[in-house]
């Protein structure tokens, strides 16, 4: 990840002086500005700034991980980008090349130790610490227990029960489906390609190499494509109001996705609660229980900050402490540290399962067989847009989704290029 620390320029923290940076009162109050979004981020920089009376957080909600991503560098590019962010894991990398975030390695030593390595390498570039992680979400099942139980069909281990269960389910009642096969959710595929084996981007020295159509991920594309074919999952994007009715009605039986998918679910389906529960997500090799990450992000400290100290304090404090990590537990969150998950065994389990007494305990064995380093590449936020347009494409045009990968890596490829960077599939 060399090319990423070269790139991203002004790793002293110093800043241009603007009104979101740090600013220093009267009474020697240093006051940080942070852009983060979600339920959980008021009451952290509450609790935050409760305890810390000289150093003052003010919080503001920009948007989602992408609509953040692209305001921070549009932000420092002008020089005003607040002192402190959260960025999603994946669109990291392209925040050091964009010079958004800088080295907080001195800040963050003492507490690396607090973080699995498959956690702590997502804010790690060639040893070099450019956030703390605050929130993971490592792919599990979460899946309609009392719907799958009528039905008779067992909860699926591997990929291959799980696709004679999806086979038992529409036996069983055909207008029921396991799941849905959204085309839009790029780290969803992302997350079954690497558990696959699949490394969509890899870097030796300043070379690059793209992987988007390889053989583990045509695997996946190829198995998702049998299950479409014989209409034994819904094709068809989440959340809107015909899957949300689909889902409430016990038509729609889970959800391979992020820890996060409970809270999500609640929220469209509270009148489900107590139907559902979270097991392992199903093995493509039986035995083998390693898992990629949807989703969770890690607190950045910015070039444009004018005290990096005290913002990778405050950063730490949201990723490491116990009362952080506490909030983050009632807010829904799963904690990216090891002692914030050790937290969540002393925990209520999600609303959306409240019988599920050893919730916690699953996410933890789930949690420790995340696969522990992924690359991503400077340029993640084209090769979503690219994604969610090809595979769109090929799920109304009735077209191969392996030719929607092949379509992604054309794209990345061409923008990495343009961008100057050294691929090795020229």
């Amino acid at each position: 990840m060399l090319v990423l620390a070269a790139c991203s320029g002004g790793s002293d923290g110093s800043g241009g002086g603007s009104s979101d940076d740090a600013t220093t009162g009267a009474d020697g109050t240093v006051t940080l500005d942070y852009w983060a979004w979600g339920t959980t981020q008021k009451p952290l920089v509450d609790a935050w700034n409760a305890a810390n009376p000289d150093v003052q957080v003010r919080h503001t909600d920009v948007g989602g991980g992408g609509d953040t991503a692209s305001k921070l560098v549009t932000a420092t590019r002008a020089g005003n980008a607040p002192d402190v962010a959260l960025v999603e894991y994946q669109t990291l990398p392209a925040m050091i090349v964009a010079g958004v975030a800088t080295d907080i390695s001195e800040y963050t030593g003492e507490i690396s130790s607090d973080f699995a390595d498959g956690i702590w390498n997502q804010a790690t570039f060639d040893g070099v610490s450019y956030g703390v992680p605050q929130d993971a979400g490592p792919q599990a099942l979460t899946y309609n227990a009392t719907r799958l139980a009528e039905l008779g069909v067992e909860v699926p281990t591997t990929w291959e029960e799980f696709a004679e269960a999806a086979e038992q389910v529409k036996a069983a009642d055909p207008t029921t489906y396991i799941t849905t096969f959204a085309p839009g959710e790029f780290g969803g595929f992302a997350g079954f390609a690497q558990q696959a084996g699949a490394q969509w981007w890899s870097i030796d020295g300043d070379t690059w190499t793209v992987d988007f159509d390889g053989e583990e991920s045509r695997a996946v594309a190829e198995y998702w494509q049998d299950l479409i074919d014989r209409d034994l999952v819904l094709a068809e994007p989440l959340l809107t109001p015909e899957w949300n009715a689909a889902l409430n009605e016990g038509r729609i039986l889970s959800w391979p996705a992020g820890m996060w998918a409970a809270g999500v679910l609640y929220g469209v389906a509270e009148g489900m609660a107590g139907e559902w529960a979270m097991a392992p997500l199903p093995q493509w090799t039986s035995g083998d229980a390693a898992v990629g990450f949807q989703g969770g992000s890690a607190a950045i400290v910015t070039t444009s900050s004018d005290d990096a100290e005290a913002a990778a304090r405050f950063a730490a404090w949201i990723g490491s402490s116990e009362e952080g990590a506490r909030i983050q537990i009632e807010q829904g969150q799963y904690p990216a540290s090891l002692s914030g998950q050790e937290l969540t065994l002393e925990s209520d389990p999600p609303l959306l399962m409240p019988q599920q007494t050893d919730y916690w305990a699953v996410a933890a064995d789930i949690a420790a067989d995340t696969i522990p380093q992924i690359t991503w590449g400077p340029n993640v936020n084209v090769a979503d847009s690219a994604f969610q347009d090809a595979m769109s494409a090929a799920i109304n045009d009735g077209t191969p989704l392996v030719d929607a990968l092949v379509e992604t890596e054309r794209v990345v490829l061409d923008d990495m290029r343009t961008s100057g960077f050294t691929v090795s599939n020229d």
